[in-house]
């Protein structure tokens, strides 16, 4: 008799600032990593992704303490984000193993939509 156990799947890896001044911002996956949440005390005011040629992938403006932020808007490889907690810029590195699964929209099927003439309606007092 043989079983075989399937893992569950890791989408993305996260390497997190272990820096001592990085300590007040929580940043940690989801239990299905496919998500990044951002959590604080303080306001983080934006989050952004630096490429290999020092260019931004993606800038996104928080203004909050709490944030979540779907993975399945990076592609595939290494990714050096930077959430701004000013004057601080608290840097992580999070590694997309395999492509997530992006949700398909949901098609609500349409009934046709046929307008009428409206028909005045005339009335009368029997007397």
């Amino acid at each position: 008799m043989s079983f075989t156990l399937k893992a569950q799947e890791q989408y993305a890896k996260l390497e997190p600032n272990t820096n001592v001044q990085a300590k007040g911002l929580i940043h940690k996956l989801n239990e299905t990593k496919d998500t990044l949440i951002l959590q604080s005390d303080k306001k983080i005011n934006y989050l952004y992704s630096i490429n290999k040629d020092y260019g931004r992938d993606f800038d996104v403006y928080v203004d909050t303490t709490f944030y979540k932020f779907p993975l399945n808007k990076l592609p595939k490889g290494k990714h050096v984000l930077v959430a701004v907690q000013s004057p601080k810029r608290i840097v992580f590195v999070v590694r997309i193993l395999k492509e997530i699964p992006k949700e398909e929209p949901i098609e609500i099927p349409s009934e046709a939509i046929v307008a009428n003439e409206s028909k005045k309606v005339v009335v009368t007092e029997n007397n």
